[in-house]
């Protein structure tokens, strides 16, 4: 699942610089800090729609403001990433753990074994998703109803013997993806959607082995292509 956000504010940065160096420095993050706060002046904000969603037919369940940066994606942070996690969990717990205040991690989009999407944060914010702060601040993360080592065990098959991930599943996340990746121009290539292993700094192994890319990657270039006829 998700690792706390690697969000780190401009006084806690600036406390590590000393004398000369940190007058100076202190001004060139507060610069670049300020340049990401224009769109919270009157009137800039863009209109906010309580319950809305950034993907049609997806269900809205807030995930707690605690989880995320408010923002104004993509005038503040640019987005050219898609990251693929697991939740290592039923549905139920990771919404109830991206509610959590206490949990400091949440996902933009959960998908279930039967395909139906949720929606926990808007595009428009940086969902405390990666544990990474860049690429919190410049991607979208989709969790899938999951496990990283195969589907849970029975009595007669044992962990790592079969995959969790359904065709529904794989089906409404690349329609998902498809979607995120033709209203930010985000090429549909491996470089620009990742798995959670891929982030610089993480220590997590999701989506796994049993996440089939080749398929995956097949199914978002064939939605893709269908949204730009």
């Amino acid at each position: 699942m998700k690792d706390r956000d690697g969000d780190r504010r401009l006084g806690r940065r600036a406390l590590v610089l000393g004398g000369t160096a940190a007058a100076v420095g202190t001004a060139v993050l507060a610069r670049q800090e300020l340049a990401h706060l224009w769109w919270r002046l009157p009137g800039v904000e863009k209109p906010r729609v309580e319950g809305a969603v950034d993907f049609p037919g997806a269900r809205w369940l807030a995930a707690s403001p605690a989880n995320l940066r408010r923002a104004d994606r993509p005038d503040d942070y640019g987005i050219d990433r898609v990251i693929v996690h697991v939740t290592q969990g039923g549905y139920s717990s990771a919404v109830k753990v991206f509610q959590d205040p206490g949990h400091g991690a949440a996902a933009h989009y959960i998908v279930r074994r039967d395909g139906r999407v949720t929606q926990m944060i808007r595009e428009l914010d940086v969902a405390f998703h990666a544990g990474n702060r860049e690429y919190n601040e410049r991607s979208v993360g989709i969790e899938h109803e999951g496990f990283v080592m195969g589907a849970p065990p029975t009595p007669l098959r044992q962990w790592g013997r079969a995959s969790s991930f359904t065709d529904a599943m794989y089906a409404a996340s690349a329609r998902l993806t498809a979607a995120v990746c033709g209203r930010y121009g985000i090429p549909v290539d491996r470089e620009h959607i990742i798995g959670h292993a891929q982030v610089p700094g993480t220590d997590h192994t999701d989506p796994g082995p049993h996440w089939d890319w080749e398929r995956y990657m097949g199914l978002v270039r064939r939605e893709r292509a269908a949204r730009a006829r």
